[in-house]
């Protein structure tokens, strides 16, 4: 609890029954809510002309851990934003709310009027529909929302050009990207996928972490104890890219195998998105691959790492079955993702098979279990490849030469005229035969962890690419994705349009 103004200082369940009592007098109680970053003179104005519309001014801030604006955000932690409302004759009463919109916070106090600036006078250029639901909240309790008329800061503009946010070098990035697009093209860009049919297709895998807490080396062996702590299971490989995608399109199939020994097949159905539609095959002399990391509790950090998995090449009956499906079915969707993992469902006939799709965007990743034999080269043709450095390199056979003719060596062999280069906390490379290099820095300064920042990226870019979006715009969102995804643990969830919505327009401002 916040100590500056403990007498201004409330718990939400306060401020009800505050409320509740001054209404019962007669007093007309005024509610504000936000993030209020940085106090400005916008927030004063704005705090006055509410305080106007009523006889008591309430204030409830967001809580830290909600708080979807990017890099280095809150600037100010919430008790620190507390403090500083609290030392505003204006305000009466402060609250850190419970949820992560105002919707219920206004439910339980109810206010006469909620109070909202001039930026929300239009709900349609809302991104994230909250004000509309705000307005149903409070007038169903019988309240009514006020939109003010004050001079208009913004907190986040504020905090981008001036507190050190961002480095020189994405601060001019931004500069440049923002005289070529607003934040709602870029919006408008990403709502433009909802109508494509996506076709996802590679390897389904289980990650399990198992937290572990070290108890120190063994008296007798030469090794490190530790001790079992809990445990977790996520989505991953296409299983992830397609959870990634069905929240930016409407219509995802996906197609997999399943180990038909040990197939997890319920539990996998239970983490796809609803709009998801799974075609399983199963392959017979295996199980469904499973990643087992056991990692530090702690700290995240990852510690030992064991693979459950056949990566032989399927079955020739059941390939067989693959390519048949394939051949019926490709020319059906506007775009086919391919999360290639290297783990033997996606054979080099398979690959022929695909490359019949009207779009064709693929990742062919390098990892410890196929040691470089999974090149994106295997693939005659594609209309987008996304891969990472290193991945791009072996499949040049080049580990020192300039990033630009590599991306230009395995562009002419993949007979590709798009691609995207992921470079870790360098950001990313895009590239267009037309058009050129693009470059864009990376976005994310808190990583939690770093497993499946590259699918996130494939997932978005993609969609963008089949749509006909230029390679800077892929670059830019692709990695305010990443930015986002590398702060979630694992493949916990997917990243949501609202969160990268508002990514994007902080960025932006």
């Amino acid at each position: 609890m916040p100590t500056g103004e403990p007498g201004k200082i409330k718990t939400v369940r306060a401020l009800a029954q505050l409320c509740a009592r001054f209404k019962r007098g007669g007093r007309k109680v005024v509610l504000c809510h936000g993030i209020f970053d940085l106090m400005h003179p916008g927030h004063i104005k704005h705090f006055q002309a509410a305080r106007r519309a009523g006889d008591a001014l309430f204030v409830t801030i967001t809580p830290d851990r909600h708080v979807n604006k990017g890099p280095g955000r809150p600037v100010f932690t919430q008790n620190l934003r507390a403090e500083t409302i609290a030392s505003l004759e204006t305000v009466d009463y402060v609250a850190v709310n419970e949820w992560p919109t105002a919707v219920e916070t206004i439910k339980a106090i109810k206010p006469d009027i909620y109070v909202k600036g001039a930026d929300y006078a239009d709900a349609a250029g809302d991104i994230t529909g909250g004000i509309a639901r705000e307005r149903a909240a409070v007038e169903s309790c019988g309240g009514r929302l006020h939109i003010t008329d004050e001079i208009a800061f913004s907190s986040t503009e504020l905090l981008n050009r001036f507190f050190g946010v961002f480095s020189e070098e994405t601060k001019r990035f931004l500069d440049s990207f923002r005289l070529k697009y607003s934040a709602r093209d870029v919006s408008a860009a990403i709502n433009g996928l909802a109508g494509l049919k996506v076709l996802v297709v590679g390897d389904a895998i289980v990650d399990e972490y198992h937290y572990c807490s070290g108890l120190g080396k063994p008296p007798k062996d030469n090794i490190i104890s530790a001790k079992f702590v809990s445990g977790e299971k996520f989505p991953g490989g296409a299983l992830a890219c397609a959870n990634h995608v069905a929240g930016f399109c409407g219509r995802v199939d996906l197609l997999t195998c399943l180990g038909a020994r040990d197939s997890r097949e319920q539990y996998i159905r239970g983490r796809l998105r609803p709009n998801i539609r799974p075609r399983f095959f199963y392959r017979p002399d295996a199980c469904t691959v499973v990643k087992r990391r056991y990692v530090d509790a702690v700290f995240l950090t990852k510690l030992f790492e064991v693979e459950f998995l056949e990566d032989k090449p399927l079955p020739s009956a059941l390939s067989g079955k693959v390519l048949k499906w394939l051949a019926k079915n490709i020319g059906n969707y506007d775009l086919a993702l391919v999360s290639d993992f290297g783990h033997g469902f996606i054979s080099g006939d398979a690959a022929k098979a695909l490359s019949k799709a009207k779009f064709l965007a693929v990742n062919a990743q390098t990892n410890s279990a196929n040691a470089g034999f999974n090149l994106i080269t295997k693939y005659a043709r594609a209309d987008y490849v996304c891969i990472d450095e290193p991945e791009i390199r072996l499949a040049a056979r080049d580990r020192h030469g300039d990033i630009r003719d590599v991306i230009r060596n395995v562009c002419a062999a993949v007979k590709c005229p798009r691609v995207s280069v992921t470079r870790g906390h360098l950001g990313a490379i895009t590239y267009d035969a037309k058009k050129g290099f693009f470059e864009t820095p990376g976005f994310a300064d808190k990583i939690v962890d770093r497993v499946g920042a590259g699918d996130s990226y494939l997932s978005i870019t993609a969609p963008l690419a089949a749509a006909g979006r230029p390679a800077d715009l892929l670059g830019f969102v692709g990695n305010a994705m990443a930015a986002i995804k590398v702060g979630i643990v694992c493949n916990r969830a997917p990243v949501e349009p609202v969160p990268l919505h508002k990514f994007i327009a902080t960025l932006l401002k």
